[in-house]
């Protein structure tokens, strides 16, 4: 058993209190006059510029006045659209677009015919075999066109099977 002018075990606690015992304020003070005494002729320098870099630190962490979680933002929706459209102008809006659409890849494929052409008559003018490169790129356009195809079909069922899962 212990008596009392004995010390038990030393917890992190009781550690804590034992090392504050033989901490002194002057004996600081004073290694830090004879430190600083013994630094240069530089010292005040340094010291000047110790003190201005932590009062400008502090400066703008006082001018930091969060004082509770920041407003949540504003939302702004596209604002192009009359907020006050119906279903019958947005099908209308659609139904031109996929005219304007229409008729750019019309004109669009026109241009590429003429071009076709002019390669055509450019080659039959070098002796090229004209017919076999037409059989190429027409392959090849009926080639990419199917593929284009076969994605948007795999696009769609995608979308149909995420409304069906949607829906359950």
């Amino acid at each position: 058993m212990l008596r009392p002018s004995q010390s038990g075990p030393q917890g992190p606690l009781t550690g804590a209190k034992d090392m504050w015992r033989n901490a002194s304020p002057t004996g600081a003070i004073g290694d830090f006059i004879t430190v600083f005494k013994q630094a240069g002729k530089h010292r005040w320098w340094v010291a000047v510029l110790a003190a201005m870099t932590t009062t400008a630190i502090f400066s703008i962490m006082a001018g930091e006045n969060w004082i509770g979680p920041r407003p949540k933002p504003k939302i702004t929706w596209i604002t192009t659209f009359a907020p006050d459209r119906s279903e019958a102008d947005i099908l209308a809006g659609n139904i031109a677009n996929q005219k304007r659409k229409d008729a750019l890849a019309a004109e669009q494929a026109k241009r590429e015919a003429e071009v076709r052409d002019l390669y055509t008559k450019i080659g039959e003018y070098s002796g090229i075999d004209v017919e076999a490169a037409k059989k190429q790129g027409e392959a090849e356009r009926a080639a990419a066109a199917a593929k284009l195809k076969a994605e948007q079909a795999e696009a769609l069922r995608k979308v149909r099977e995420a409304e069906l899962a949607g829906k359950r």
